[in-house]
């Protein structure tokens, strides 16, 4: 994958005001203390996401409490009974609600609620034959993709160490670019951040089996997420 490199430096002394157009790269200078110099790089990366996540739930009515909580909690047992056929996927409860309804005179005349489950998984294909066989009973809350742990930190070791050497050599330019017979670090801070698409709904492709007459399973689309480090810092030049 394409890893996009750019600098970012702020110099000037006094009141003068120098900026540097370099290839590829833009230069900004504020004084920051004697012959310092402040500036910022960053490296990315776009990855594609491989970890899914969705919330499903269970709405229900009942003329009181009691009944509410056996309905709602009697379709999140069953939820996650035909959860545990996908060890890939891992479930965990959501959130319960409920609130009374109240007729014009301020009585309480029922009660309505809502559980939930959580799905997270790098299974794809496990995950959506999952979701197929919940909707039967749980309706879809969300569904977003991203980039899971692993795959993550790993990228981001990676794209520290880039974002150091490019670090380093925006110094060594900047040091020549002001005729310093060299430089030293004052400082220096790495940070992460991470760009992931929006929650994806529409993108979700049901295809019906022909022969199977129970809910389809989903087709996913991805898409990708952009990681990215950046190096911000302050040298000092010495002549």
């Amino acid at each position: 994958m394409k890893t996009t490199l750019f600098n970012k430096a702020t110099l000037a002394t006094g009141t003068a005001a120098l900026l540097l157009t370099m290839i590829g790269s833009s230069a900004h200078a504020e004084p920051t203390g004697y012959n310092q110099l402040t500036f910022q790089t960053e490296v990315k990366e776009e990855v594609q996401n491989d970890e899914v996540r969705a919330s499903m739930y269970k709405k229900a009515q009942a003329t009181n409490a009691k009944a509410l909580a056996t309905t709602l909690n009697t379709a999140i047992n069953n939820a996650m009974k035909i959860a545990k056929r996908y060890p890939s996927v891992t479930v965990s409860t959501g959130q319960q609600r409920t609130y009374p309804r109240y007729d014009k005179n301020d009585k309480i005349i029922g009660w309505t609620g809502q559980a939930s489950i959580d799905l997270k998984s790098t299974d794809f294909t496990a995950t959506s034959q999952l979701i197929a066989d919940l909707q039967e009973t749980l309706v879809m809350q969300n569904l977003n993709f991203g980039v899971s742990d692993d795959k993550k930190d790993a990228l981001e070791q990676k794209l520290m160490a880039e974002a150091s050497r490019a670090f380093q050599q925006q110094a060594k330019n900047l040091t020549r670019a002001w005729d310093a017979d060299g430089y030293r670090v004052v400082n220096v801070n790495l940070n992460t951040g991470s760009n992931y698409p929006r929650p994806m709904y529409s993108s979700m492709n049901m295809r019906a089996e022909a022969a199977d007459a129970s809910v389809p399973n989903q087709s996913f689309e991805s898409g990708n997420s952009t990681i990215s480090v950046t190096a911000n810092g302050t040298i000092e030049l010495s002549k």
